[in-house]
């Protein structure tokens, strides 16, 4: 029997994401040429692989016993182009924490990191996912404990977070803000709140009771909600740049600061030698503009700076 990788990727990627539109999407191919492909997969091996239904996609257990076979196949596939072509394959990157901009960040290295390959993980648990499946080999985002077995990461920066609230928000003319002040408004989060370790966590530490979720639909989108109620805030990395929304204020805060943590994160063993040329990238821009400051008298992380890191891959 003969197997066709594309349509062997096709299920890979259909068994990861468990959503036909997705995972079209990241094959970009449309969600129509997809199933094609994976109905024929299915009639060759003559059995179902996916449960399609009123409750989702899911894999039967036929596809469940195929699945770790099918990405050893499309990985060996994916090697043997590489060596024939004889070009190194590039440092494949996806990022998370789409609505604080991860790009700003890397962006400032990847001119001195090699060739990098972006990709779009859509959050951590999808992105470490991605990562012990051998189909990226790094990622960049706020990462936080606990991590599965068989991944690092390396502190990259720590960006202090400003509150954003709206203009006729009671709090709105402060210079600067203590966290505690904002205990008696709203916390409007791009989601629930239980996703969200860094919202969650501030919540949790600074007594903010009342929240509120919106679904995240981008910056922009969520920011003139948040300008339209005079009792809510969010937060909001910095350096992130807003966009123009009318009746929106940001505030430092301040007494302490909380600082955003954004880590290079990678798979033990990972011998990609791209991987090397990032962390190493990432290290000296955070030397240069020193990214990595932090006084514990001064600031507020929601786990220490040293936590779960690791020196850069060898």
């Amino acid at each position: 029997m003969d197997l066709d990788v594309a349509q062997v990727r096709a299920f890979v990627r259909t068994a990861e994401e468990l959503h036909f539109g997705r995972a079209a999407g990241t094959l970009a191919i449309s969600q129509q040429a997809l199933s094609k492909r994976i109905a024929r997969l299915e009639s060759l091996l003559g059995t179902a692989l996916f449960h399609r239904g009123g409750n989702g996609v899911r894999l039967t257990e036929a596809g469940q016993r195929f699945l770790p076979a099918a990405r050893q196949t499309v990985a060996a596939a994916d090697a043997a182009v590489a060596a024939v072509s004889g070009a190194e394959r590039p440092l494949r990157v996806d990022v998370w924490g789409h609505l604080y901009a991860p790009m700003r960040t890397l962006a400032q290295v990847a001119g001195r990191a090699g060739k990098l390959a972006l990709g779009h993980g859509r959050d951590l648990p999808s992105v470490t996912t991605a990562l012990l499946h051998g189909d990226i080999d790094a990622a960049f985002g706020r990462v936080h404990p606990p991590l599965p077995a068989g991944l690092v990461h390396r502190l990259v920066r720590l960006e202090p977070v400003d509150a954003v609230l709206s203009a006729d928000h009671p709090l709105a003319a402060e210079p600067g803000l203590r966290p505690d002040q904002l205990r008696d408004t709203t916390l409007w989060a791009p989601g629930a709140l239980d996703r969200l370790d860094f919202l969650h966590r501030f919540a949790d530490r600074f007594g903010i009771r009342n929240t509120a979720t919106s679904v995240n639909l981008g910056l922009a989108h969520f920011l003139a909600e948040l300008a339209e109620e005079p009792r809510r805030f969010s937060l909001v990395p910095a350096d992130v740049p807003l966009p123009e929304v009318p009746g929106l204020r940001s505030v430092p805060l301040v007494d302490p600061t909380p600082l955003y943590a954004w880590s290079l994160l990678w798979p033990t063993g990972n011998g990609h030698p791209g991987l090397n040329g990032l962390a190493t990238a990432c290290a000296e821009e955070a030397g240069r503009s020193r990214w990595l400051e932090y006084d514990p008298t001064r600031d507020w992380l929601p786990e220490p700076p040293t936590s779960g890191t690791a020196p850069g891959p060898a």
